[in-house]
């Protein structure tokens, strides 16, 4: 049987920008998402911090997209926006239920289960375990333009071109077959 080839990363494809450091309390780079990040145990939203970003930046975008998902496209789990620059940390939970942590202003645009919102790793069962990359992006102006009802792929084409510096973390879920 030929082994699948992984789909490239989300950032494969956009200019190179400088990197900076994003940690998490509740998924660490490489390890395996906890029940809480799972679209059947919570759709929890992991804390995030960041640092490092460069001087010049406006605004912060944080995204979670599944490369391997079975779509020819991936997945969008999770697209917001306009996080001002002064908020470094978004608690866990702070994309769910009544948006608690987050700032005014902030936008969620919607995710491809169609909700606005955080939406957990919902593989299907037995596929390879797949990657879910959270990304903060550092931007370059307050308000990147699109608003709440933006596919993810206009918020992402908007990214294109304001991102100053983007942070990564790549955590992955495989869902056993039969469940």
């Amino acid at each position: 049987m030929t082994e699948l080839k992984r789909p490239p990363l989300p950032h494969d494809f956009h200019p190179s920008v400088p990197s900076f450091t994003v940690v998490s309390e509740d998924v660490a780079p490489g390890a395996t998402l906890s029940d809480a990040q799972l679209h059947a145990g919570g759709n929890t939203s992991p804390h995030l911090r960041w640092e490092g970003f460069p001087a010049e930046t406006k605004s912060f975008a944080v995204t979670c997209f599944d490369p391997d998902a079975p779509t020819g496209s991936g997945f969008w789990h999770w697209v917001l926006f306009d996080i001002p620059a002064t908020v470094t940390e978004l608690p866990t939970g702070a994309a769910g239920g009544t948006f608690e942590g987050l700032p005014p202003g902030v936008v969620h645009a919607r995710n491809d289960f169609g909700t606005k919102e955080f939406g957990g790793a919902a593989p299907p069962p037995g596929d390879p375990a797949h990657r879910y990359v959270f990304t903060v992006y550092a931007v370059d102006t307050e308000k990147l333009g699109p608003d709440a009802d933006a596919a993810p792929a206009a918020v992402g084409f908007n990214l294109r071109f304001h991102t100053l510096g983007r942070a990564q973390l790549i955590a992955e879920y495989g869902a056993p077959a039969g469940s």
